[in-house]
């Protein structure tokens, strides 16, 4: 038969496992079952604890089982001020936030550009999709050998045949396709168009999770497909069901954008967990590049380029393609995925103000409400 140790046994105990200090506790059992409960049911009630409600358990001196606030919670000893860690990882939270607008803004901006260059240039999209891919590559690669984990997973992945086949996948499944499709879509149509069918790629997102995890979405999610719907439908016809307010070739580029944003957004995660964001983007771009531009022979459609143009394309593939990525990854990575999702909704916002104020795109109230479905979409199933 267990009985509960005397106060100075429990002491012992305590202090070896490090007692709660000077820090707002709440009783949960009282001394004399305390020890008990202490020991047979602290590891599973702490890990408890932690999981769901954010708290910390601990044994008191003198028996009893305590739980104390997570220093992560937001408030110091006794609701007084915050900890310095939780001050830095405030600090850390509004960086991410700033890296995710910026580099949000960057990609309504970049599709913007293009459709400019594209128009004024005649410019073909697959053209520019090879500038942008096997320049940009050289880029990503050489942001991972600033560091030398970065150097180590560029030199590693070259020894794991499986890895790099995984990345070709990705290469031509993700990188090529989304590249395509998006550069069409907004030769099709406009950069607004483009960047708001992109985003129903969350949809499909969320039915693949759906599928893996076997469950049914959830209520909000459900509403957050049919605005997504309803979305799309007023953006295609304008309202009315008669007709298309798209081209055909837009609508069919517009599904498949948000396709190739859902392939981009499964298909990398294995290999980036392994070998690290910059290098998988990298030998992604420059496989796709390379591909295509074996395909497509982009010096018989070289377009005639002065100066203005060669530096807005340089901007494009610095500022839009690289740049872009590269905050929005550090965005994700300080700010959380799920508030980069959400903040990641300024990109069709600033591609449609672009589009409006810098190429006197107009658009109808069907349109505009359309937009408005399926951003709501985004933040309903983020």
């Amino acid at each position: 038969m267990f009985l509960p140790p005397p106060p100075s046994a429990g002491r012992r105990r305590a202090a070896r496992r490090g007692a709660v200090g000077e820090k707002e506790l709440l009783p949960l059992f009282g001394p004399s079952l305390g020890g008990l409960l202490a020991r047979t049911l602290s590891r599973r009630f702490r890990s408890a604890c932690r999981k769901v409600v954010g708290y910390r358990g601990h044994v008191r001196a003198g028996g009893g089982f305590v739980v104390e606030k997570n220093v992560e919670s937001g408030t110091g000893a006794e609701g007084g001020a915050p900890s310095e860690r939780d001050l830095e990882r405030r600090r850390r939270i509004r960086r991410g936030i700033m890296a995710t607008l910026v580099g949000g803004t960057f990609w309504g901006l970049n599709g913007t550009v293009s459709k400019w260059l594209m128009d004024t240039y005649a410019i073909d999209p697959l053209w520019l999709v090879c500038l942008r891919e096997l320049a940009a590559c050289w880029l990503f690669l050489a942001a991972a050998a600033v560091t030398s984990r970065g150097r180590e997973q560029l030199a590693g992945v070259w020894r794991s045949p499986r890895d790099l086949l995984a990345i070709l996948g990705v290469s031509l499944g993700a990188i090529l396709f989304s590249q395509v499709a998006y550069l069409e879509a907004i030769d099709w149509t406009n950069s607004a168009t483009a960047t708001i069918m992109q985003s129903l790629g969350m949809v499909l997102v969320l039915a693949y999770v759906c599928l893996k995890m076997r469950r049914r979405p959830r209520r909000r999610e459900a509403l957050g497909v049919v605005l997504a719907l309803a979305g799309t439908y007023l953006v295609a016809t304008g309202g009315n069901p008669g007709q298309l307010s798209l081209p055909p070739q837009g609508l069919f580029w517009g599904l498949a954008c948000a396709g190739a944003a859902a392939c981009l957004s499964i298909l990398p995660a294995a290999p980036m967990a392994k070998w690290g964001n910059f290098t998988v983007n990298g030998l992604a771009f420059l496989f796709s590049g390379i591909i295509l531009t074996a395909v497509y022979r982009p010096w018989e459609h070289m377009p005639a380029l002065d100066g203005v143009a060669v530096a807005v394309l340089a901007a494009c593939v610095v500022v839009g393609t690289f740049g872009a990525y590269a905050l929005y990854l550090q965005g994700v990575k300080d700010a959380g995925s799920m508030r980069a999702s959400l903040l990641g909704t300024i990109e069709p916002v600033t591609a449609t103000v672009a589009t409006v104020v810098w190429l006197g795109t107009s658009f109808s109230p069907a349109d505009i409400l359309g937009f408005v479905l399926i951003i709501a979409m985004v933040y309903l199933t983020a």
